[in-house]
């Protein structure tokens, strides 16, 4: 046993100092960036802002709402081929820039992503997605589908510290996914004890990327447009939302009315909602790590997308930032104790 006593920090621990602009206005701002990822070397460009592979998230009707924005959507793994079949029929040729495949790294799972590639192989993009990144299971698993997939855009994780990200990197992943409990629907930390704050997983974790020519997603922990600020501030280079992209016509869940209001259901991909929807319930050597909880209903999410980029922008403009790429540079993180006044709050 050892304590690590230096500080870990998460969003409300911090904001972002203003600085001297010579922008005068928003719309000045331009949040596309583009990348060359590491192994596929395929080259891409968009507002890297992801919707999580969640199936109350990680739609097709999510993909189509965001990709017209050029945002991205890690489509959720529990799709059948037939519908993935009637989706690529009647999606615009260019959303294969702006969705994942997800998988989970079972046989079923390999033989099912193999299954789709084979039927659209025009698709770019995968996410192996585990909750716990740091099993050897899982490293072997992202080397033999970058052999399987080598001209692929292949996304890893979960991780949190800088030294797994260079190991998932040199096994062949190009983006690596970070966080580890930040979600608003998960337990981890509560039933485990393990995970990292949020905001210094981001920073080691995309030193170690940027160190090795990949880059990374920070996944999880955003409440307000201000922390999808804070996560690209801190060097993400993708930012994934789950709760904010949550609650919308386009999301999955079912719609629920409570005295006249209506609500949509939104759950981790752990909790016991889930397991009992797609395994057929909680196996006996393990525990629910995720909640389940009743959204009011939000409408489009249109709407949602504007309040978030019309914020990253206002921050690029705080700060001086002409490009979303110029954010990381030009932040300064000062130390708080709190955010915002809170008189009105609900």
């Amino acid at each position: 046993m050892r304590i690590e006593t230096d500080l870990k920090l998460g969003f409300t621990d911090v904001m972002i100092r203003p600085k001297r602009s010579t922008l005068s206005s928003r719309s000045l701002v331009s949040l596309e960036r583009e990348f060359i990822f590491l192994h596929s070397k395929q080259k891409w460009s968009g507002v890297p802002i992801m919707a999580a592979n969640m199936d109350t998230v990680g739609t097709f009707e999510m993909a189509t709402a965001l990709a017209k924005h050029k945002l991205f959507t890690a489509i959720h793994k529990h799709y059948s081929l037939q519908k993935w079949k009637e989706f690529m029929q009647t999606a615009n040729e260019k959303i294969t820039d702006y969705i994942a495949v997800s998988s989970g790294i079972g046989s079923a799972d390999s033989k099912k992503l193999a299954a789709i590639f084979s039927q659209h192989p025009e698709l770019k993009f995968i996410c192996l997605d585990v909750a716990n990144g740091y099993s050897e299971h899982f490293v072997n698993f992202v080397k033999k589908t970058r052999e399987q997939y080598p001209d692929k855009i292949i996304m890893a994780g979960n991780v949190v510290t800088g030294e797994m990200v260079e190991e998932l990197l040199l096994a062949g992943a190009d983006l690596i996914k970070v966080g580890i409990g930040p979600g608003s629907v998960c337990t981890t930390r509560v039933k485990t004890g393990v995970g990292y704050p949020q905001l210094s997983a981001i920073i080691e974790c995309a030193d170690a990327a940027h160190g090795l020519g990949g880059q990374i997603v920070s996944d999880g922990g955003c409440k307000i447009p201000g922390d999808v600020a804070k996560a690209f501030g801190g060097g993400a280079d993708f930012v994934m939302l789950g709760g904010m992209f949550a609650g919308h016509t386009e999301s999955g869940g079912k719609i629920i009315e409570i005295n006249g209001e209506k609500f949509k259901q939104f759950y981790g991909m752990s909790s016991e909602t889930a397991m009992n929807k797609h395994v057929g319930g909680i196996a006996d050597y393990r525990a629910s790590e995720g909640k389940t909880v009743e959204i009011p209903f939000r409408g489009a999410v249109e709407n949602t997308v504007q309040d978030i980029l019309g914020g990253l922008r206002s921050t690029c403009t705080y700060v001086g930032a002409s490009r979303l790429k110029e954010l990381t540079k030009r932040t300064t993180f000062i130390r708080v104790q709190e955010q915002h006044n809170e008189i009105f709050s609900k």
